[in-house]
């Protein structure tokens, strides 16, 4: 009997070594996985950077038990327009990271950086507190090569600009960001997108679109995003969607049923949107592009006509009733002025008001013109129809993102968005108002984007998946962010989990950081391994290497995508180093090995091949 007892116990001591200790445990959450699908009560184990088990893991170790009970563990939000630029002094992330942001991409709006490399090379030598990818810019582009005049390319300088959008896609950008709103965006023509965007489709990249219109011109706007990706065959989307000016307000009816009728024809547009009436730009956005086209010298040789300075103030009133500034010139608020910080906050009818001036269009349009004489302001314009928001965000194509800049207390006054975006949807739009459940929220802030920028590891909580992981409480999170009072952290969201590191743990920013900057992998570089595996597989005559496709053509592309969207998460990330070139012997020898295991649970669902 005695040996019997030291038997079991052995038997225990040795289950229980064999039992895995993880880093970190999740424990008793109602897990949402990202797809939109129902949620599960589990456990979630975090082993180094990647979600290692989910299940009942009760009886497992780990160095560090978190207790989810009440909670909501979903995937990491992505960020899908994000102003970053700030990272250099703000790598910590932190108005971001405490919305529940585990991966944010930058360069929206036209305005990337295009030395990809070196300005990611930099961000490598940082602790960053979140995830970051990048656009590269057409604003950004354009005016490095033609800066800032109105007018078409030469032939010499369209090949220039392809070239950086190329170099910019092979160093690590996900696509191409326009902003044809705005300087020198507004003067390139459809023609001239659409041959920058084949450069990036080429890559697998992307093509988001600050529109070139978003109130009176809307619908005509949407029509030219559509097509731009439909002659330059790459996916779109309809950034930071919205409708601006109370005479344009309804029609994202037109602008949502254009999106419907393009993807029936085949052209993949999608949505992104922040859940506010108000946008944040520049005060030259009231300006138009005529009077700015040259920069500052140009504009006070119009200021010093006055025909073209009567004709100026007209436009800008009529910007003002009809577009950004909402028909009231209280509405058009000040953000970040550098010369009179004390209108930081305040709206343009007060500043009215503080020069004695009655708080009318034409005397706002004047002080408009003496802010940009100044140097500019940025402003919060209150311009967005309720109703046109929530339309847009049920949409399924629709997905959640930001547009906010990152902000540190103290500095200026900025849109709400900076820290309340994320929340700000789960605690008003769904609790509140119902217009989204929960678990379409959360599909719109994580898989939906992850998918969008093909990053299968992330926006999703699997096994195998990367370790970004947000907890929050659904009956409290919300945001605190006002227009009046901008500064405040969200509540409801107790934990954030980036690449394995608890980066927010109650609520609080902590010191621990594994975030690295994320490279878009060229599609040409996948055909140079492809390539290299086609040719191998015909070698080794291995079944069905006949059907392999010879060269470089839309075949080998096919093959090439279905191949790689198969891969490990061990490959995927040996096909992002730089020196992919020189290990393309190594990468071919694992891709042959996926090919003859083909049959295995997944390779099924992989479309027959045919060439």
């Amino acid at each position: 009997m005695h040996r019997h007892a030291l038997a079991l116990a052995f038997l225990a001591a040795r289950l229980a070594a064999a039992e895995p200790t993880y880093d970190l445990i999740i424990a008793q959450g109602l897990v949402y996985d990202g797809s939109g699908g129902a949620p599960l009560r589990a456990d979630v184990a975090v082993q180094g950077a990647a979600i290692a088990k989910i299940g009942d893991l009760g009886n497992a170790s780990a160095a560090r038990r978190i207790d989810a009970a009440g909670h909501a563990v979903a995937p990491g939000f992505i960020d899908l327009h994000a102003h970053i630029e700030p990272l250099q002094r703000m790598p910590d992330g932190e108005s971001a990271v405490r919305q529940g942001v585990t991966l944010a991409l930058g360069g929206p709006d036209g305005g990337g950086p295009w030395q990809m490399g070196e300005y990611l090379a930099k961000l490598d030598q940082l602790p960053l507190g979140l995830n970051v990818a990048f656009l590269t810019g057409h604003n950004a582009i354009r005016r490095t090569v033609m800066k800032l005049v109105d007018r078409a390319p030469t032939p010499a300088e369209l090949a220039t600009m392809e070239s950086y959008v190329e170099r910019a896609m092979q160093e690590g950008a996900f696509g191409l960001s326009t902003g044809l709103k705005y300087l020198p965006g507004t003067f390139a023509k459809t023609d001239e997108v659409i041959a920058l965007a084949r450069v990036a489709a080429r890559h697998g990249g992307i093509y988001t679109s600050h529109l070139r219109e978003e109130g009176v011109g809307l619908i005509p706007a949407v029509e030219e995003a559509i097509e731009i990706g439909r002659a330059a065959k790459i996916p779109v989307v309809l950034t930071h969607h919205k409708v601006i000016g109370q005479p344009s307000w309804g029609a994202s009816v037109k602008t949502l049923a254009l999106v419907d009728a393009a993807r029936a024809d085949g052209i993949d547009v999608m949505i992104d949107q922040y859940p506010y009436t108000a946008s944040h730009t520049g005060i030259a956005v009231l300006l138009p592009s005529w009077a700015l086209a040259g920069g500052a010298d140009t504009f006070k040789t119009v200021l010093g006509k006055p025909d073209d300075r009567a004709r100026l103030k007209r436009e800008i009133v009529n910007a003002i009733m009809t577009d950004r500034g909402g028909g009231d010139i209280s509405r058009i608020q000040f953000s970040r002025v550098a010369w009179k910080k004390d209108l930081e906050g305040r709206t343009l009818r007060d500043w009215c008001i503080e020069r004695s001036l009655l708080p009318t269009p034409e005397n706002g349009a004047e002080l408009v013109i003496e802010a940009q004489r100044n140097g500019g302001a940025s402003c919060i314009y209150h311009a967005i129809g309720e109703e046109d928001v929530e339309r847009i965000m049920r949409h399924p194509q629709t997905m959640i993102a930001s547009d906010g800049t990152l902000s540190r207390p103290g500095e200026a006054q900025p849109h709400p968005r900076c820290y309340g975006t994320f929340p700000r949807v789960l605690g008003v739009y769904v609790r509140e108002k119902n217009v989204l459940s929960l678990e379409q929220a959360i599909h719109k802030m994580t898989q939906m984007p992850a998918q969008r920028l093909g990053l299968a590891e992330r926006g999703r909580i699997a096994e195998g998946a990367a370790a970004d992981i947000v907890v929050f409480d659904p009956a409290t999170v919300r945001d605190q962010a006002t227009f009046t009072a901008p500064h405040q952290y969200p509540v409801g969201i107790p934990y954030v989990i980036v690449n394995g590191k608890v980066t927010v743990e109650g609520g609080k920013l902590t010191a621990a950081r594994a975030p690295r900057e994320t490279r878009h992998v060229s599609r040409d570089v996948h055909l140079v391994v492809v390539q290299s595996t086609c040719h191998t597989l015909r070698n080794e005559r291995r079944p069905a290497a006949e059907h392999l496709p010879r060269s470089g053509n839309q075949a080998m592309r096919q093959f090439g995508r279905r191949l790689i969207a198969f891969s490990t998460p061990a490959l995927k990330r040996r096909l992002a180093q730089d020196s992919l070139k020189s290990e393309t012997r190594c990468e071919q020898v694992k891709l042959a090995r996926l090919w003859r295991r083909r049959r295995r649970p997944g390779f099924s669902k992989i479309p027959k091949l045919s060439f």
